[in-house]
């Protein structure tokens, strides 16, 4: 099988974090590094995607934005919400096609959530996790050469109010919640260690720890 290396970051800013990805994408591309998760937080901002800028969606005043190349519309990222990036080549048996690469990370957040008790599923209608009728994870990737940059959001304990307020992803504001306001207290390290322990199954690369 192969191996996938893991990086935890600290709180980084976005933008910071987004010119990192660039760099491992191409190292990725170029063979100098394997498959690489980060595993991160960052301060809020709203990421605004293509599609956003295209129909002219934006943010309630007082959130700060942030331009971004991943595929979707408005994504909410700040306090209580792991971002987790699969900087990863998707070279493996039919794996080169994009539905199949968002179903397969919907399905390793969904193995995780079932891992600590939390019962969640796709919605046909729309990419994404949800819990109760709700979408709690977010999902925008880019690709380059079937190598991935950008990824997913959990939404863990994040402040009230400031994910729900968004029409984020198509959605009418207060679809997208997080666990806490849903009932399930998750630590973000107890989250993580879940994923760990559920990438081999999920994405078919076993993380070097």
């Amino acid at each position: 099988m192969r191996t996938i290396d893991i990086l935890h970051l600290e709180v980084t800013p976005w933008e910071v974090t987004d010119a990192s990805m660039r760099e491992h994408q191409q190292e990725r591309i170029r063979g100098e590094r394997e498959d690489l998760i980060i595993f991160v937080e960052h301060p809020e901002v709203v990421t605004v995607g293509p599609r956003a800028r295209n129909e002219g969606q934006a943010p309630p005043p007082g959130y700060a934005t942030a331009s971004t190349d991943r595929g979707g519309g408005l994504t909410w990222h700040g306090p209580g919400q792991l971002v987790v990036y699969p900087i990863v080549h998707w070279n493996l048996e039919g794996e080169a096609n994009v539905a199949a690469i968002i179903h397969c990370l919907e399905g390793w957040v969904i193995a995780a959530l079932a891992e600590l008790g939390i019962e969640a599923h796709r919605d046909d209608r729309m990419q994404g996790v949800w819990v109760d009728g709700r979408k709690v994870c977010s999902i925008g990737l880019s690709f380059l050469r079937w190598v991935s940059r950008h990824g997913l959001t959990v939404n863990l304990d994040t402040p009230a109010g400031r994910v729900e307020a968004l029409a984020g992803c198509g959605l009418r504001p207060d679809m997208t919640t997080s666990l806490s306001a849903l009932g399930h207290d998750v630590e973000r390290a107890t989250l993580v260690d879940a994923m760990l322990r559920t990438a081999a199954q999920s994405l078919n690369r076993e993380p070097n720890l």
